[in-house]
């Protein structure tokens, strides 16, 4: 699976979930970064006049990580760059990375449902 995140600076937010879930760069150009992360491939690409998108308010995607010590990942994903967001409910966390856009942290392993 690919999810492409729209951003002004590709390498940084690549450089960002790299270290918050490890990985590798696949590629690299001045307009999009493509990194192999667990389960899925991340594509930073740039968007002239990019607008992050507002938290909370507007319908937005956002990605969820599984955190068995929430402290410690918030703690790291700050250490990154991420800023924390407003929060809806304390058994999570809303974090926005460096281009704005919304991620969770939570205990809560997600599962298909078939």
């Amino acid at each position: 699976m690919g999810i492409s995140l729209d951003c002004p600076e590709p390498q940084r937010l690549a450089d960002f979930y790299l270290g918050l879930l490890g990985g590798r760069q696949l590629w690299a150009k001045e307009s999009s970064v493509g990194i192999e992360v667990p389960g899925a491939v991340l594509i930073a690409q740039q968007v002239e006049g990019y607008g992050p998108p507002v938290w909370p308010g507007t319908s937005v995607v956002h990605l969820d990580f599984t955190a068995d010590d929430l402290g410690a990942a918030e703690e790291r994903a700050v250490a990154l760059g991420a800023r924390l967001a407003e929060q809806p409910d304390p058994r999570w966390r809303v974090l926005l990375d460096p281009a704005g856009h919304p991620f969770c942290l939570t205990p809560f392993t997600p599962h298909l449902v078939g």
